[in-house]
């Protein structure tokens, strides 16, 4: 169909058809335009019986969320006499300090848990980032949460855990001999990763889910997608700022926790959010090694949506 308004002729969108750019690793089209086409109404319905998809619209709210349901587990744990054993992502972060004052008002101890973080950067060759450097999630996990809980309150050092150079061949090992993970947190890449656990890594495993699903941590390179996230969010818009690598947990990590609970967060402001597309592909979309995320549809998984991050796509070009 063609409307011709003043002059200009405007197309209907089936009227221009194209493929998907050949670096994006998930290339199934009909899938793509089925997810973009679910609105913020029907997010968070599902017919799958492992997924409880939350759409909470106030940031203030989303936030305390995720700190109460943090210091909650915690809390069960200390009451039950019983270790408490996280895997936690730096991104979603506002979270961290609000929780660190609950913790502190409440003088709840932490002597019972152990923190693994997801992932940590890495330089071309590998070797992770030290706590010093100010892009460290080492730094930004201490920074933002750990340091702000009174001394005598926080975990010991040595059950705080960040998969480094030096730690990352033994972290699976490490968290079976705690008894495995009680939860794992985390939030959803723009290319569908879980940790930095990224879409190309899916031609290593085409179709071989079991072999995905049981993948451990690992050296990863960033794909240009999660360079180009991570530098709008964090390096200020400076890609050339972002390392080319990162340490991550796998699959196996995430899967094999006794419980999942992912929060949405990538709003940017003015209507605009890098997460809106991938979301709804990793929550209704086919569960595919290209989309790392959607392994989350496989097993109990609590999904909370930031509303800005819930709102209807459309091409907006104002």
């Amino acid at each position: 169909m063609v409307i011709v308004l003043a002059g200009v002729v405007n197309m209907a969108s089936n009227d221009f058809t194209y493929d998907l750019a050949k670096f994006i690793d998930f290339q199934d089209k009909d899938a793509c335009e089925r997810v973009r086409a679910i609105k913020k109404k029907d997010i968070a319905k599902t017919d799958n019986p492992n997924l409880k998809i939350k759409v909470i619209d106030s940031k203030a709210k989303f936030y305390k969320a995720f700190a109460e349901d943090l210091v909650g587990r915690i809390e069960k744990a200390r009451d039950e006499s019983k270790t408490f054993v996280a895997i936690v992502p730096v991104g979603p972060v506002p979270q961290y300090e609000i929780a660190a004052k609950i913790i502190n008002k409440k003088k709840i101890s932490m002597e019972h848990v152990h923190f693994f973080n997801m992932d940590e950067y890495a330089d071309q060759d590998g070797n992770t980032a030290p706590i010093s450097w100010a892009g460290s999630f080492q730094k930004a996990m201490h920074d933002n949460f750990l340091l702000k809980i009174d001394k005598k309150l926080r975990p010991k050092e040595s059950q705080l855990n960040f998969p480094t150079t030096a730690a990352i061949s033994s972290y699976t090992s490490k968290i079976e001999d705690l008894g495995g993970a009680d939860v794992c947190y985390g939030g959803i890449g723009w290319c569908g990763h879980i940790a930095f656990w990224e879409s190309d890594l899916g031609k290593e495993f085409r179709g071989d889910h079991e072999a995905f699903r049981n993948a451990g941590p690992r050296t990863v390179e960033l794909t240009p997608m999660t360079v180009m996230q991570n530098a709008l969010h964090t390096f200020g818009g400076d890609w050339s700022w972002v390392p080319p690598k990162a340490n991550t947990i796998g699959p196996v990590n995430i899967l094999t926790a006794r419980d999942r609970s992912f929060w949405l967060d990538g709003y940017l402001g003015g209507g605009v959010s890098w997460q809106r597309f991938i979301a709804r592909l990793v929550l209704h979309g086919p569960v595919s090694e290209f989309v790392p995320g959607s392994f989350l549809q496989t097993v109990p998984s609590k999904i909370n949506i930031l509303g800005g991050v819930a709102d209807d796509l459309e091409i907006n070009m104002a």
